[in-house]
Formats: structure tokens, sequence, C-alpha cells
């Protein structure tokens, strides 16, 4: 297996509300067959029925809200980035989990949850510098 994510799938249990949130934030989408595609970068983030994806994976859709074990991150380039997007965040029905802060590994960070309860994770990390167009690349940790 290659060493890369394609997509990243999304169960929402309403496609509008969330395709709306979504985009309250910035974001640009296309709406197909009741799945709405983002382009993330090199990757692509996918709106599509709870029940649809549990069922695609061959699982039950399980609760629909609580942690489940995963979160997402965006990074920005400064903190006050941080600050401004939170604000939309709220603005457009995320729930604000941790508000923004150092955090105890030393760079500005908050979380969130979308409307569906999917975590988030906003932080400004100057040890994780962003390329020109939004590209992430690990610093080598060794």
């Amino acid at each position: 297996m290659e060493q890369r994510i394609t997509l990243i799938t999304l169960g929402v249990s309403d496609l509008a509300r969330s395709k709306a949130f979504y985009e309250a934030l910035g974001w640009r989408g296309q709406e197909v067959a009741e799945t709405v595609f983002f382009q993330a970068g090199g990757l692509g983030l996918v709106l599509w029925s709870r029940e649809k994806l549990a069922a695609d994976c061959g699982l039950e859709p399980g609760p629909a809200y609580g942690f489940g074990g995963i979160a997402l991150a965006h990074n920005v380039r400064s903190e006050a980035e941080v600050d401004a997007l939170l604000a939309k965040v709220a603005e457009a029905g995320g729930t604000i989990t941790k508000p923004a802060a150092v955090n105890e590994i030393g760079f500005y960070s908050s979380a969130f949850t979308d409307p569906d309860g999917h975590a988030w994770e906003l932080a400004h990390n100057p040890g994780f510098p962003l390329a020109e167009d939004g590209t992430l690349t690990l610093p080598d940790f060794g």
C-alpha cells in the first residue's frame, strides 16, 4: 500500500446542512448523486449519508455523536487566522470544543466539531510550515 490518503468521507445526517456548514467556512464543492465532493489540496473530502457510508463499509451505523477516535486537522499560517476561522465555525453552527490557546506542545491550536460531531483541530504550528499551495510537509523528527 502506498503511503497516501486520497479521500476522507464523513458520514452526515443532513447533507444540505453539512454542505452549508462547510461552504460557510469558505469551502466550495460539487454535489453529485446525494454526495458532496470538496477538493482539499491533494485529497478529497466527501460528505455522504451516514447510513449509506456505514453500509458501504459493511458496518452498522452506530451512534451519531460522540468522539469516534479520529480528528481532522486544518493548519493555517498565523494565530490570527486560527481566531478568524474559529469565529466562522461558531457562526456556521459548529461547536467550539477547545478554545484557541497555546497548547502543551507549544503551538496555537483549538478544536471544534461540525454539525454531525466530526472533530477538527484548527492550528498554527510554525514547526509544520505550509507551502504556497497549502501543502504541509512534516519535518524530520530524527
